[in-house]
């Protein structure tokens, strides 16, 4: 096989990036690299697992040192990683929200911010929900944010993008929200 395994997810990264989630096939992407679609296989044995892998890429090329040390600054820490994470890549929001709703991977995001709830001894049975309604909040955002300044950009739609910077005060009020069942 001509190329390791991290190559294989470098350019699957690329070719992301490049010209998002659509183009990335295992057959473009054996192509590009110079070999048929099957030697890809030899890396990943199916397309959710290279979908899996870009997604973990993503969050790993978005990671940022943590320095907040109460529990709801902690949350938005985590939160706005995995924001960034996501913005920083064509189709970002999808891949992930995508690989995590399908189990297959992406999960890091979400232990952390059950570690952080787990941590400020939040009721376990609030944990998961609490995890989940973050997550949720932080994909739906970013999925909103990354379509529309994709076809705004490509000129398909003519829309404000007034509604996008409010990310913080959105998760001001679902953390709010948490602090005040907490009390």
């Amino acid at each position: 096989m001509p190329h390791r395994r991290a190559d294989v997810l470098a350019h699957a990264m690329t070719l992301l990036d490049a010209h998002g989630l659509s183009a990335l096939t295992m057959r473009r992407l054996g192509a590009e690299l110079g070999v048929q679609p099957s030697a890809i296989y030899h890396h990943f044995p199916s397309k959710q697992a290279l979908l899996a892998a870009v997604a973990d890429e993503i969050l790993a090329r978005g990671a940022r040192p943590r320095t907040a040390s109460e529990w709801p600054d902690r949350l938005r820490e985590v939160c706005s990683e995995l924001r960034h994470a996501m913005l920083a890549c064509t189709d970002g929001a999808d891949v992930v929200a995508t690989v995590w709703a399908f189990g297959l991977g992406a999960a890091a995001p979400v232990a952390e911010m059950e570690k952080v709830l787990a941590d400020a001894d939040v009721p376990d049975e609030l944990v998961a929900v609490a995890s989940r309604t973050l997550v949720h909040y932080v994909f739906g955002h970013a999925f909103e944010e990354q379509t529309a300044r994709q076809a705004v950009g490509l000129g398909a739609v003519e829309r404000s993008l007034d509604s996008l910077p409010d990310f913080d005060l959105g998760l001001d009020l679902v953390i709010d929200g948490l602090r005040a069942r907490l009390a």
